[in-house]
């Protein structure tokens, strides 16, 4: 398979569903953020970190975009003991879901894309497409909760350039709290469970305005892959502080 197919269709969706909202004049919010990060696992290092996260809210549609990107190189010493440059992150994560309202909006259809790349994981990259349903089981002024569970279709290769491919079930769940007038907690997560593979995401975060759009985020994210080459971890954890700034 291309892997630019559903970073396309990501960057193109996102483009489109952009311009409808500024035509109908609906919600759109959009938030960015740059960190340091502490990552155990494949990758244990304190690395920078960014991030760009968007929602839309329109009549019939109720959109979510995320791109999320890790890179750093650091100074080692070798077994000769000389020093080399080495890259010691190097990961890109995009997803796209757009949910389709039905007569009672808080049912819904879905479709979602996926694109990860992570040099120092067991896989290369990762790209998922599925659809489904979904639906936002409540939604208060203080409290939210929606899941989605639906069939869809991986593509991966490994370090060792192994190609898999096949049909996966996706489910995952999204869950918001407003603490205050001011804070947040957030708490996402998804499994995709293939034939290959089950590949699992989740996050928990606390966002806490400092001033005006300026925010500051505190997240615990945790990334497992069923199926892993020898002497490489399953499970992979990174822990963050992040400004974030709004905006829209």
């Amino acid at each position: 398979m291309n892997r630019s197919l559903v970073a396309t269709a990501i960057l193109g969706t996102l483009v489109a569903n952009v311009a409808v909202a500024q035509e109908e004049k609906k919600p759109f919010t959009m938030e960015g953020g740059v960190g340091a990060i502490h990552t155990t696992g494949n990758t244990e290092t304190t690395s920078l970190s960014a991030s760009l996260v968007a929602h839309q809210e329109l009549p019939k549609w109720s959109n979510d975009y995320n791109i999320e990107g890790l890179y750093k190189k650091e100074t080692v010493e070798n077994d000769e003991g000389e020093e080399e440059e080495r890259t010691s992150a190097d990961s890109l994560f995009a997803s796209s879901q757009a949910n389709y309202k039905l007569a009672n909006p808080n049912y819904r259809i879905f479709g979602f894309a996926s694109y990860e790349q992570d040099k120092l994981s067991n896989y290369e990259y990762q790209t998922t497409l599925a659809v489904g349903w979904n639906h936002k089981l409540w939604e208060t002024d203080k409290m939210s909760f929606e899941y989605s569970v639906g069939p869809g279709y991986a593509w991966a290769e490994t370090q060792e350039g192994e190609k898999q491919e096949g049909p996966i079930v996706r489910a995952s769940a999204a869950y918001q709290w407003l603490i205050s007038d001011t804070a947040k907690f957030t708490q996402t997560v998804s499994t995709e469970v293939g034939e290959d593979n089950t590949k699992s995401r989740a996050e928990s975060a606390v966002t806490a305005t400092i001033s005006g759009n300026l925010s500051l985020k505190v997240a615990f994210k945790l990334d497992h892959n069923s199926e892993v080459d020898p002497g490489v971890e399953k499970l992979d954890t990174e822990t963050s502080v992040t400004l974030v700034y709004n905006f829209f």
